[in-house]
């Protein structure tokens, strides 16, 4: 049986940032999956895509993070069919939120960011394994490289930036957790989450 303490260090190895700009959210990450200190994976999909216009960044458990989505997808899918309507953002976290407290006894090892744009506009929400559910107004960011992203964040980060201006900080930041903070590598995932859908891409930089 995994310790307590060993669920803190799987669940911090990764780097995860979400922006909001100008048209809409920003999503980052690395692509690296590491089991201890061995790197398993320098391709792992860290975002992933749950309605045509709001997206997840995952960290922890590989398989708790996958079983979390593939549920929301789902009962997101079958609710926008009963109701003729895509979710919003809110609903969407708070589905997420509610299916992680549910299982709070044995919880899901699972840090995310829910980003995407709806009627109301973009929206940026944190998730912890209890499912607490906290909205960011501007930034975000999670995991072992987070402090190093925050600090590119702080200093960077205008609340009139455009969508391109917004990737590029996504970028610098992530890029820098992945230079500081050895549990981060791989190539940078980025996602663009706008009124036009969700567009998830692996970046150089």
């Amino acid at each position: 049986m995994m310790e307590q303490s060993d669920k803190h260090r799987l669940m911090s190895h990764t780097t995860t940032v979400a922006v909001r700009v100008n048209g809409g959210i920003i999503l980052g990450t690395e692509s690296q999956a590491t089991m201890g200190y061995l790197v398993a994976s320098d391709t792992a999909p860290k975002i992933l895509q749950i309605t045509d216009h709001t997206a997840m960044t995952i960290s922890g458990s590989v398989a708790d993070a996958q079983q979390l989505v593939n549920s929301v997808r789902a009962i997101a899918q079958l609710e926008a069919l009963e109701k003729g309507r895509e979710l919003s953002v809110k609903a969407i976290s708070r589905l997420t939120s509610s299916i992680l407290f549910r299982n709070r006894m044995f919880p899901l090892i699972a840090m995310l960011i829910v980003g995407g744009v709806d009627d109301e506009g973009g929206h940026i929400y944190m998730l912890d394994p209890l499912g607490s559910m906290l909205e960011e107004e501007e930034f975000t960011a999670t995991g072992s490289g987070s402090v190093v992203a925050y600090g590119v964040l702080e200093d960077e980060y205008r609340k009139d930036m455009s969508i391109d201006e917004g990737k590029q900080l996504v970028m610098r930041s992530v890029n820098a957790a992945r230079k500081r903070d050895i549990a981060s590598g791989g190539s940078i995932q980025i996602a663009v989450a706008d009124s036009k859908g969700v567009e998830i891409s692996r970046e150089s930089i």
